[in-house]
């Protein structure tokens, strides 16, 4: 199982918000939390500006992530972000743990290609609408995806592509359609575009007196 990234953290004892806010703000650290598998959930503590370069690569988030805690390394993915909603801080991280024979659940990016020369845009003047940008997969640690590639060369006007429709790499499986057709949602569309409104040219003369002048 192969990693593109690495990690490195230390474990910490002192637990809760207030000691989360300290780490953030006197030790410029973020804590996060590591858990899964058969070992015990684990905190620790990462360096701030190393975990907010590694989230500017999309790929970190659907890879697997070496993260060496202690001198100890455990493969691990992204389960959840925790951001300030103003500053460019990062508050909070969970990762979880993988094993290489164990099937794992996440969320993997939708890459739509070829919408400049979709049929249903370039020929009918559609607009394109996107239900999802992100889905649930299962699969693999070794087949984790770094995005799912959706086509729309061919797809035409008023037409709507559904989870059925993404052509899964090897190994990958759609965690909703595992739970039966009824799940197959809707991930895109090419919708008509609205009609202009049509002014009133022939609006009726008002004269002088309020009265619509006959002619």
């Amino acid at each position: 199982m192969s990693t593109d990234f690495t990690l490195h953290a230390k474990g910490r004892e002192d637990t809760g918000k207030g000691a989360s806010r300290r780490l953030r703000r006197l030790a410029a650290e973020v804590p996060a939390i590591v858990y899964g598998g058969k070992k015990t959930p684990a905190q620790i503590s990462l360096i701030h500006k190393d975990v907010a370069k590694a989230l500017e690569n999309e790929a970190f988030y659907s890879h697997v992530i070496a993260l060496d805690i202690d001198g100890k390394s455990e493969d691990v993915i992204l389960k959840d972000v925790q951001r300030h909603p103003i500053k460019p801080v990062i508050l909070h991280l969970d990762f979880l743990r993988v094993n290489k024979k164990t099937l794992l659940q996440t969320k993997a990016p939708i890459h739509f290609i070829n919408e400049d020369i979709c049929v249903g845009v370039k020929i009918g003047g559609g607009l394109i609408a996107h239900t999802m940008t992100e889905i649930d997969i299962s699969c693999l640690p070794q087949d984790l995806p770094e995005y799912i590639e959706v086509d729309m060369a061919a797809v035409e006007i008023g037409q709507t592509l559904h989870i059925s429709d993404i052509v899964f790499p090897k190994g990958v499986e759609s965690v909703a359609l595992s739970h039966g057709p009824d799940h197959d949602l809707p991930i895109v569309s090419i919708n008509k575009p609205k009609a202009a409104p049509v002014a009133d040219d022939a609006a009726p003369a008002v004269a002088e007196d309020g009265e619509a002048s006959e002619e």
